[in-house]
């Protein structure tokens, strides 16, 4: 398939070059179907670049760190997808593949017991190790010298073959001697092999297990983890919490030597033909019955035991009614604005116009919250909020209806904190100096061009639609 792919691209820079080579027969036919086949390739690329978007997380606007740039920059070294790559490496991968269908045949008959010595070698194994730990580390060793380069230097050393020798002569095997076989290495299946088309067979059975596994864990899993029956999942959370608990405080006491070294046993010897069968006989006929009768008594248990807060979360929010003074002298409605838009807030000292909605219906509740009460409540504490957030430079009114006004200066011109005379102490009459607010009612002071009044109303939390499983 390569020097096919080769030949393909070299006939494609001849066209391109204006040059040609005589064609015919069956290769000319061939030449022209593979010619044909990559001018479709590119095509639906070009329709996969269109339509597959491209992997951009940060966007072009957003800054990154110095690790980031390292991923991005290591990433974008990494080609994009391209149906002739993709079919390349897969049958780069699929002729590699095959030592590992290998292992998981060994192991599907190691632990099915098709060869008891074998089953009953890995479990004493398993039982050293497990009552000696420190062994651990030596295993990978052991495997390393058991299974590569034992094997390997029996391929280069073989037995001679059966009775080829005499009785007298024969003495079982000898090492001795110079190698009598090439050194055994590790070739990938040839493309439209046998051993490439099982290889194939066992990958697409490989991936509908995995595909079935994956499906059966979310199956089992996913509802009773995501909360979509939160008495379930705080049951679930509730256990979990204690287990851990105890096992931060008793694990040191766990003889986890004898736990693992039964566990393992119990896993191993249930995979026996004979010993499923009775297991699976007694599972029919001693617990399938009572399956259902605890699961009503689990059921019941969260029932009567696990309460949930049904209530949902409250809060306030609040909004200010802002009105400005008009040039006929009468105050007119401005707008409803998240915040008061004081005489020093920042966007007043920046000189930006507040702002808001004009009418209390388009005020809406926030993001995740739906309104608890029906109306907005006035704040008939109107000095409580203008000193929780410190503001200077008001009047604040205590009876009637709670307006927030400016205090105008006419020395300066603005509205902010009043400060004493500044002619150097040569004025027949120092005013006093105003404190940053001021209680009054109307018409005690002259006063600013705005005034301000907050009202408060309830949200609660938007309980989210059931999503099905």
């Amino acid at each position: 398939m390569d020097d096919l792919t080769a030949e393909t691209a070299s006939k494609r820079d001849q066209a391109a070059s204006g040059t040609s080579t005589p064609k015919g027969g069956l290769l000319g036919g061939f030449a022209a179907i593979r010619e044909r086949a990559g001018l479709q390739d590119r095509l639906v690329e070009k329709l996969l670049q269109q339509v597959i978007p491209v992997d951009d997380d940060n966007g072009p606007d957003t800054p990154l760190t110095t690790a980031d740039a390292g991923a991005a920059s290591a990433y974008s070294q990494r080609p994009n997808f391209n149906l002739t790559t993709m079919s390349y490496n897969f049958r780069q991968f699929n002729s590699r593949i095959g030592v590992v269908f290998l292992f998981q045949a060994d192991a599907v008959r190691l632990f099915s017991w098709a060869k008891p010595s074998h089953t009953l070698s890995f479990l004493a194994a398993y039982s050293f190790v497990c009552l000696d730990p420190y062994l651990l580390p030596a295993l990978p060793m052991i495997l390393l010298v058991l299974a590569v380069l034992v094997p390997s230097f029996v391929a280069r050393h073989p037995a001679p073959p059966k009775g080829t020798l005499s009785s007298e002569q024969s003495i079982g095997y000898s090492a001795s001697g110079p190698p009598l076989a090439p050194a055994a290495t590790v070739r990938p299946a040839k493309e439209m092999s046998k051993d490439f088309f099982r290889n194939m067979r066992d990958l697409q059975n490989s991936m509908g297990d995995f595909s079935n596994a994956h499906d059966k864990i979310v199956e089992l899993l996913v509802p009773v983890t995501n909360f979509s029956n939160e008495a379930l999942s705080s049951t679930i959370f509730l256990f979990l919490t204690v287990a851990i608990a105890a096992m931060t405080i008793a694990a040191h006491m766990v003889p986890w030597r004898i736990i693992f070294l039964f566990g393992g046993w119990a896993l191993v010897g249930m995979a026996h033909p004979s010993v499923k069968a009775v297991a699976h006989a007694l599972h029919e006929e001693h617990l399938r019955p009572r399956e259902e009768e605890v699961k009503a008594w689990f059921d019941r248990w969260i029932a009567d035991d696990v309460i949930l807060d049904s209530a949902p979360e409250t809060r306030e929010v609040e909004i200010f009614e802002l009105q400005r003074m008009s040039s006929a002298g009468e105050w007119e409605p401005w707008l409803f604005s998240p915040s008061p838009y004081d005489p020093l807030s920042q966007v007043r000292i920046a000189g930006d116009r507040p702002r808001g909605s004009r009418f209390f219906e388009d005020v809406l509740a926030p993001n995740g919250w739906e309104w608890s009460e029906k109306k907005w409540a006035l704040d008939l504490w109107s000095r409580d909020w203008v000193e929780e957030r410190i503001i200077t430079g008001v009047e604040v009114e205590t009876e009637g209806e709670r307006w927030v006004y400016d205090i105008y200066d006419d020395r300066e011109e603005r509205t902010g904190v009043v400060e004493g005379p500044a002619d150097g102490g040569k004025a027949k009459a120092k005013a006093r100096p105003l404190p940053s607010w001021e209680e009054g009612s109307d018409g005690r002071e002259a006063r600013g061009d705005w005034r301000r009044r907050r009202w408060v109303r309830l949200v609660k939390r938007k309980a989210a639609p059931a999503a099905g499983v």
